[in-house]
C-alpha cells in the first residue's frame, strides 16, 4: 500500500472513531436527562427488537451483522453523514424500506396471502434512486403473467399507522427483516 493511500485508511479510521465518540457522548448527554437512572421503556424495546433479529438473522444463517445506533437527527443530516455514521464504503449502498399499498386491489384482495398480488408489498430502494410507482405496477402486471388488469394495480405510500401495523416497526426504522406481517419484499 502506497504512503497516501495508508494515510487515507488511518485518517477514515480516526474520523469513524470521532463519529462513535460523539454518538456515545451525545447518548450519554441524553441518558443524564433521563428522570429516573434506569433504562427508558424505549431502550428496554430497542434491545428487544435487537435481540429478536439478531435471532432471526442467526437462525436464517447470518452470523456477519451489526446494528448501529445514530442520532435522533439522523435523517436530518446529509447523506455523506448518514454513510459514515452506518460504515458504509458509499452513499449508493444506504436504503430505506417502504411499505405501499394497492389502492385499487380488487374487494377480494385485502391481505399480503398472495405475493403475486398483494394488497401490500415492502419496496426496498436506494436512497439515490427514485420510486417509480409505475415500474412496480408493470413489475407486478408482468408477475401476475398479465392476467390482471393494469388498472387494478395503484401503488401509494401506505399511511404511517397501517404500515406500522404491519411491520411492527416506526416511521423511519421499517426493515424486511422480522416484520409483524409476511409483505412480499421488491
Amino acid at each position: 500500500m502506497d504512503i497516501a493511500a495508508d494515510l487515507e485508511a488511518r485518517q477514515l479510521r480516526i474520523l469513524r472513531r470521532v463519529a462513535d465518540l460523539e454518538l456515545a457522548a451525545q447518548q450519554h448527554r441524553l441518558r443524564a436527562l433521563s428522570i429516573s437512572a434506569a433504562p427508558s421503556a424505549g431502550d428496554a424495546k430497542t434491545s428487544t427488537t435487537e435481540a429478536r433479529l439478531s435471532a432471526i438473522l442467526k437462525a436464517r444463517g447470518v452470523v456477519d451483522f451489526t446494528f448501529r445506533r445514530v442520532p435522533a437527527d439522523y435523517y436530518d443530516r446529509p447523506l455523506e453523514e448518514r454513510r459514515d455514521f452506518l460504515r458504509a464504503d458509499s452513499v449508493d449502498q444506504l436504503c430505506k424500506s417502504i411499505v405501499m399499498v394497492n389502492t385499487q386491489a380488487a374487494a377480494d384482495v385485502v391481505d399480503c396471502s398472495n405475493p403475486k398480488n398483494s394488497k401490500y408489498y415492502v419496496v426496498v430502494v436506494q436512497y439515490m434512486a427514485r420510486l417509480n410507482a409505475d415500474s412496480i405496477k408493470n413489475f407486478i402486471y408482468a408477475l401476475n403473467e398479465k392476467q390482471i388488469p393494469k388498472k387494478r394495480f395503484n401503488m401509494r405510500l401506505a399511511p404511517e399507522e397501517e404500515s406500522q401495523k404491519l411491520t411492527g416497526f416506526v416511521h423511519n426504522a421499517v426493515t424486511c427483516i422480522g416484520m409483524e406481517t409476511d409483505i412480499p419484499v421488491m
